[in-house]
């Protein structure tokens, strides 16, 4: 019997997205994954040339045509505006309707994490974010720009229907996923800053009470988003999942990645289940670091990971974390987490172990 093989529009984009996403594929071909990829040069460098952002109907062909995105990263000081990035990323995110950022947080070697006393198996948790609304929808607006009377509004939206998903979707991924050492999660915990933003905030404490209703087995439970990074810089290992808003959520992944060894550790997906979803490492563009071949290609390669397993490709993405914990116990990695490799001898690393 052929498998049909799973589609995959690349996007590298801008700085080092390049570089890292040509390490990801090398490790997703050296998996063996029956997967097809076709690349998109949607980034600065197209916008710069003929103006183009997203061509026309761009995101309709990618839910039409591809079970999955993988994209590098967007942003270029040549575009100072980042006008393609808002375009491409937050036009992704809402047109498509990726309404559940997911990041996992998993240490994978005690000696990446900044805090005392902790082991892999103390953190391993999932920050579920809001990704279509929020602060981050643009709404509101300038008066009086340039002058000493300016105001700037900018409007928090939050919808019953958002809401609701995003909270069920916590739900839902803790009853299905178990931790890395095949216990179960047990306990989604939304945070929130009700006390001081109410309108909103209250929102979220009606409808997560009323969605955890639904999920007795799940312990549901509650931190504003300010003792949250509190706890999570002291002591981490009672996290599970964690559902939050746009603004919140964009936070504490940051801060979460710093856990797990920095930013070029962290691996993220854009999720409308049942839909086509993009799966995007977190570090960003980092133009000084283009082209130097010290960018850290692991977050870009666990992203790789996370969206086979998500394409229902498990054996080839349990492989490819295999293959990343391996690299991170024997120092074959870039200087960020104590290796001396560049980006390609890193990903040419994993690559091979991959193989076997």
């Amino acid at each position: 019997m052929v498998t049909q093989k799973k589609r995959i529009a690349i996007i590298p984009g801008d700085g080092i997205g390049p570089e890292v996403i040509s390490e990801a594929l090398k490790v997703i071909q050296a998996s063996h994954a029956a997967v097809e990829t076709t690349q998109f040069d949607w980034s600065a460098t197209r916008y710069l040339a003929d103006g183009v952002t997203v061509p026309p109907h761009g995101f309709d062909m990618l839910a039409r045509e591809f079970d999955a995105i993988l994209l590098g990263a967007l942003g270029d000081p040549r575009v100072p505006t980042n006008i393609h990035a808002k375009e491409i990323l937050l036009g992704m995110r809402v047109k498509m309707d990726l309404y559940a950022n997911v990041r996992p947080v998993r240490l994978l070697d005690a000696s990446l994490c900044p805090l005392k006393a902790i082991e892999p198996k103390d953190i391993d948790f999932v920050v579920v974010r809001e990704n279509t609304e929020g602060a981050y929808v643009d709404a509101g607006g300038v008066f009086k720009q340039g002058t000493p009377d300016e105001i700037a509004v900018q409007e928090d939206v939050n919808t019953r229907k958002g809401v609701d998903r995003v909270i069920r979707y916590a739900f839902e991924f803790c009853e299905r996923h178990k931790k890395q050492d095949g216990s179960p999660r047990q306990r989604v915990l939304m945070c929130d800053k009700s006390n001081a933003m109410t309108h909103a905030g209250g929102l979220w404490q009606r409808v997560f009470k009323e969605v955890s209703k639904e999920y007795p087995q799940i312990t549901a439970q509650h931190l504003y988003v300010d003792a949250l990074c509190t706890q999570m810089v002291r002591d981490p290992r009672p996290f599970d999942v964690i559902v939050t808003n746009n603004l919140f959520g964009d936070i504490i992944t940051d801060l979460a990645a710093g856990l797990q060894g920095g930013l070029g550790m962290a691996a993220s997906g854009n999720i409308h289940p049942g839909k086509t979803s993009m799966f995007e490492p977190v570090h960003g563009s980092a133009p000084p670091l283009a082209g130097a071949n010290i960018a850290n290609p692991l977050g870009a390669i666990l992203t790789g990971s996370m969206m086979l397993r998500h394409l229902g490709l498990a054996e080839e993405g349990a492989k490819i974390e295999a293959a990343v914990l391996e690299a991170v116990k024997q120092k074959k990695t870039t200087r960020d987490i104590g290796g001396n490799l560049g980006t390609h001898e890193a990903g040419e690393w994993v690559a091979k172990q991959v193989l076997g």
